[in-house]
């Protein structure tokens, strides 16, 4: 007859317990993802192939790629402290947050000098919402597997791609109405 005991009963694996240091390394380098996500942003403008093709499609296609590359060196890193998928997110949207920061200084101190009151409240406000929710909403398809992607050659996970495609569509759009009503008049930072 064998006896088994509570404690000798199988349990699933528990997720590694992580350090608070590591999770503090964790949030810097996303954060720095945010900063090295102008890189991305440089490029799009670069090698976009003129000003509206870059607005409407190498803006958001490139800067949603590189705004979590914080991110995507953690996840090779410490892949037990992303473990959760809303923490992943916020991480990057901080990272989104830290991108539009940058991007605004450079609007408001390189691109446009001489701006107005409301043009700086302008770049401020709606344009860090939407790289904050837009790479928030990217970072809900982030997981570990994005390693394997670039490691190995796996097949990219639908849920990334289509959390990813969500996030360049609505920067997209967003682009896209912004351009839109200046042109058209509606909106004017003077």
């Amino acid at each position: 007859m064998d006896c088994t005991f509570p404690s000798a009963i199988r349990r699933p694996s528990q997720p590694k317990r992580v350090p608070w240091s590591t999770h503090i390394w964790v949030v810097l380098l996303s954060l720095l993802g945010g900063v090295l996500g102008i890189g991305g942003a440089f490029l799009s403008e670069v090698g976009s192939g003129g000003i509206l093709l870059g607005v409407f499609i190498g803006a958001p296609v490139i800067e949603e790629a590189f705004k979590p590359i914080g991110l995507y060196l953690a996840l090779v890193r410490w892949p037990d402290a992303l473990s959760n998928q809303l923490y992943t997110a916020l991480l990057c949207a901080a990272a989104g947050l830290i991108f539009g920061i940058l991007e605004a200084l450079v609007y408001l101190y390189v691109y446009v000098p001489d701006h107005s009151a409301r043009f700086k409240l302008y770049r401020l406000t709606i344009p860090l919402a939407l790289h904050s929710m837009s790479s928030y909403t990217f970072g809900l398809g982030l997981d570990r597997r994005i390693v394997g992607v670039v490691n190995r050659g796996d097949p990219l996970p639908k849920r990334t791609r289509n959390f990813y495609l969500a996030a360049v569509g609505m920067h997209a759009t967003f682009n896209i109405s912004v351009t839109i009503l200046s042109v058209a008049g509606l909106v004017d930072f003077d």
